[in-house]
């Protein structure tokens, strides 16, 4: 099969491949849409994977082409979605169901070979049956959008309460996406392109409700739109000390933070801000990964069930397509910020 192959840090090489053999409680997934995430650039270009060679590549869908000698072949030919996270289920995470947290877990296309490749191998128990009506677009768009849904049923948020969602990246975009689908009327969003503000205009928000901070202060632009009230709650799809600073200063007393973007680098806060953590009580939560239990309340079902009932549209994200042997243009153009962008993705 041909496959992007990880040999080392930079060094990526689209080439032939060994089909993955089948173990005990796998299957065989042909990929028919892959996309790349943005943890995907530095695993790629600037820190490595835990182990080379690797193929990358965790958000992807395709077709079950093959199963084990031990699983049900009533999977053979399914259209399916894939939950990249394996669990250990030993630890006390596992043991609760709560998967996203295990402590000893793999991961397809970054501690296993992913979906950067016309197979892979995948436990049976990761797979997700898609509906005729969800395309694999859009189930490449799952793992991401399980992400974003996480965050927001982490934080509680109900559709009478304001939110503020910086960092309109994928994640970013996808929080908008499912706020609007929930009824939330009160929506800001901060970026710096102007297709980010192109997308959440289409998503429903009003284009004076987008902070562009090549050009605006953020706190005096959200006390300017909020008469100095503040948001009830702020996602920070970014990961940086200064957006942490602005989350707090920008939500109302008793308000809540998510913090969702992955750190670049230490984050830390002056007293001052500490002490508004503690005056105004607010509460500041992580959320890592999404919840998978193979039923229908964990995020990924709540997800599929979403798109299959037309209540949001992932794909429209996609801003580039690419056949997968040129989906290191793709790579590429993320890496060196060549031009605009929000998910890309090959098609197979």
């Amino acid at each position: 099969m041909k496959a992007y192959v990880l040999h080392g840090i930079g060094d990526l090489r689209y080439e032939d491949a060994e089909l993955p053999v089948l173990e005990k409680n796998t299957v065989l997934v042909q990929v028919r849409a892959v996309g790349i995430c943005g943890s995907d650039i530095p695993r790629i270009y600037r820190t490595g994977a835990y182990s080379h060679p690797l193929i990358p590549g965790h958000e992807f869908a395709g077709i079950v082409a093959e199963v084990g000698p031990d699983v049900d072949q009533s999977w053979l030919n399914r259209r399916v979605g894939v939950f990249p996270m394996m669990p250990c289920g030993k630890c006390p995470q596992c043991r609760k169901e709560q998967y996203e947290m295990c402590q000893s877990y793999n991961y397809l296309g970054s501690r296993t070979d992913g979906g950067f490749a016309e197979y892979v191998r995948v436990p049976v128990w990761n797979l997700i049956e898609l509906p005729d009506n969800v395309s694999f677009e859009q189930a490449s768009m799952l793992e991401p959008a399980s992400v974003a849904v996480h965050a927001i049923r982490g934080i509680e948020m109900n559709a009478k309460e304001s939110a503020v969602v910086c960092g309109l990246g994928t994640i970013g975009l996808l929080i908008v996406m499912f706020l609007r689908s929930m009824g939330v009327q009160d929506i800001y969003v901060i970026g710096n392109k102007k297709m980010q503000r192109k997308m959440a205009m289409e998503f429903g928000v009003p284009g004076e409700h987008f902070c562009d901070t090549r050009e605006q202060d953020v706190v005096e632009w959200m006390n300017s739109v909020t008469a100095g009230q503040g948001a009830d709650v702020f996602f920070d799809c970014v990961g940086k000390s200064q957006v942490l600073e602005q989350a707090i200063q920008c939500v109302c007393a008793g308000g809540r933070i998510m913090l969702v973007g992955n750190p670049a680098s230490d984050v830390c806060l002056e007293k001052n801000l500490y002490w508004k953590i503690l005056r105004r009580q607010l509460t500041l939560k992580g959320t890592w990964n999404s919840s998978y239990r193979q039923n229908a309340e964990d995020d990924w079902h709540v997800v599929l069930n979403t798109i299959q009932n037309g209540g949001i549209h992932p794909e429209q994200l996609i801003t580039h397509r690419f056949a997968l042997a040129e989906l290191w243009q793709g790579l590429e153009c993320m890496r060196d910020k060549k031009e605009e962008y929000v998910k890309m993705t090959a098609v197979l």
